[in-house]
């Protein structure tokens, strides 16, 4: 990977704001690792395209808020480069359902029968997960191949180039991310983590997201329209 690499699809200011991490070692270990992977036909999750889609869904200078994920699902046809979300069609996974529970109780919103979180990225609600591929079944496992520097560095330059964020952290792994964010500007909320092992432990009942929007419209920005529509 390199920035000379036309493969690298990526948004102009995320692609200039991120240009030297193409460069650096680690990321072309992490390129060598993935073709091996693939060379030794083990199925890698999301597809080649859709890696990036959360950068490529939410331009830098048009984030308002950050919800931090771990992996991607690394069920057939799941992932879609958007953490929490699945590609239209597929059952909608327990933690998202936990997810829609939270939003009926807090804001009133009926959820809807798939869960394509795309309309949320589209508003400025940046969707990472802080490692972007996953092999098949097997949760965790690119976990420490390059990918958590490349996305602590996407967490400190939208803490640095953005004026005033939310970030939604849900959960330990999420809030380790803590570190990388400047506190003195950006709204954080911090709460169990969506999975059915640990939501009622403090995910339902949060308020996050009335939280958020109340944040939003004190700056004078539009709040996010939680609703997802029916596709």
């Amino acid at each position: 990977m390199t920035t000379s690499d036309d493969r690298i699809k990526l948004e102009p200011g995320w692609k200039d704001a991120l240009r030297e991490e193409f460069d650096k070692p680690y990321m072309h270990e992490l390129r060598a690792f993935l073709l091996q992977e693939k060379a030794a036909g083990k199925v890698i999750y999301p597809p080649g395209p859709m890696i990036f889609n959360a950068l490529n869904s939410t331009p830098l200078d048009k984030v308002e808020v950050v919800i931090l994920g771990q992996d991607p699902y690394h069920g057939p046809g799941q992932a879609h480069g958007l953490c929490f979300s699945v590609q239209p069609g597929v059952p909608v996974p327990p933690s998202l359902q936990n997810i829609y529970k939270e939003l009926k109780r807090d804001l009133n919103i009926d959820p809807p029968r798939h869960g394509c979180l795309q309309h949320w990225a589209e508003q400025g609600v940046l969707l990472l997960n802080t490692s972007l591929t996953v092999e098949q079944a097997r949760a965790g496992s690119h976990a420490t191949k390059g990918w958590q520097f490349f996305t602590d560095k996407v967490i400190e330059v939208v803490s640095r180039e953005r004026p005033r964020l939310v970030f939604l952290l849900w959960g330990a792994h999420a809030q380790s991310k803590e570190r990388l964010i400047d506190t003195t500007k950006h709204l954080i909320l911090r709460s169990a983590h969506p999975s059915p092992l640990s939501a009622h432990r403090g995910f339902l009942g949060n308020g996050h997201f009335s939280r958020c929007n109340k944040f939003l419209e004190q700056q004078g920005l539009p709040p996010i329209d939680w609703r997802l529509p029916e596709i």
